[in-house]
């Protein structure tokens, strides 16, 4: 069973060789309608087709102009159309790669300050994840440990709290 969200969401409409393909962006994840996206493969897309589909690669939305509707996310498109594999499902993915996709993240870009992005941080011999969001490096709770370890490993003659290690640490 789809998950459904109840906002109404307003698409960008595409025509490829006269049919329509409603997509949108969501959460910064292209999203297609799958009755489109089965019209431009040339199959009709039921849901016996997107049962196949992971549980967060397709989800019920209200679309303006069309009401709800079911919606594949990007990679549950490319899945169906690696499932689907024909010819003309080739030049369809790289319509949907290179021209749909960046156009509606082009089209829904916010400055950098105001979306978050992840980076990873080179730390005592691994990686952390690394959320930079209002010009701020944000590191997950979970990881703290590891920083904290590593810091009291260098530094065993210090007495400062955690937190002035780790307020240290994020202004490098």
């Amino acid at each position: 069973m789809p998950i459904y969200e109840q906002t109404c969401h307003t698409p960008t409409r595409f025509t490829r060789h006269h049919l329509h393909l409603h997509a949108l962006l969501l959460e910064g994840q292209v999203w297609f309608c799958a009755h489109n996206l089965g019209r431009l493969m040339g199959y009709r897309l039921e849901e016996r087709s997107i049962r196949k589909l992971d549980a967060d690669q397709h989800r019920l939305l209200t679309v303006r102009e069309l009401g709800e509707v079911l919606m594949v996310s990007e990679s549950g498109a490319y899945a169906l159309l690696i499932y689907h594999s024909a010819p003309h499902t080739r030049q369809l993915r790289e319509w949907l790669t290179l021209h749909v996709a960046p156009t509606l993240r082009d089209a829904n870009d916010l400055g950098h300050s105001e979306r978050p992005t992840q980076g990873l941080l080179d730390w005592a011999g691994a990686s952390l994840n690394l959320l930079h969001w209002q010009n701020e490096p944000w590191i997950r709770l979970r990881d703290m440990p590891n920083v904290l370890l590593h810091e009291s490993r260098e530094s065993l003659g210090q007495t400062q709290p955690w937190w002035k290690r780790a307020t240290q640490f994020l202004a490098m």
